[in-house]
């Protein structure tokens, strides 16, 4: 590999990272926004209850839909940094996959949904809102006589 082609993909590694890293954060980003947009729908849903006894179950659903949200965006990061490390470990080495983005080809390399959904951080998170909802729940039972 002569010295010209060895700066040519310098360069490109610089730029391939930076896109990279600017993917990453914007998965933070999404991650971050979905929790508080959990919290506000389930806190919005137990507050619109209604007149009928089951519609508190409600809650469930933004609940179960957002978590699984951010498992999806943070198996997105997590390909997208094993992307990251190629990159790192790669680009001076060879052209192969220059500027190729799709991070997809590391997906048997991360977690499944699934699992990532009931991961330490986001099975307390989720979790801990799933056991408020059901406390909130019987406290209803308890002192309206059944729900």
């Amino acid at each position: 590999m002569n010295m010209e082609n060895n700066e040519s993909l310098k360069e490109y590694m610089l730029k391939e990272i930076e896109i990279i890293q600017d993917i990453i954060k914007r998965m933070a980003f999404n991650s971050f926004t979905i929790k508080g947009w959990a919290l506000t729908l389930v806190v919005v849903s137990l507050l619109l209850k209604g007149t009928d006894k089951y519609q508190i179950w409600i809650a469930f659903i933004p609940l179960l839909v957002f978590w699984f949200l951010d498992a999806f965006f943070l198996r997105q990061e997590r390909m997208y940094r094993k992307l990251y490390d190629w990159v790192i470990n790669n680009r001076l080495k060879t052209e192969e996959h220059l500027f190729d983005i799709d991070a997809y080809r590391f997906k048997d390399e991360v977690q499944s949904i699934p699992r990532i959904m009931f991961s330490i951080t986001l099975g307390w998170f989720y979790g801990s809102i799933a056991i408020l909802i059901i406390i909130y729940v019987l406290i209803l039972m308890i002192t309206k006589g059944g729900c």
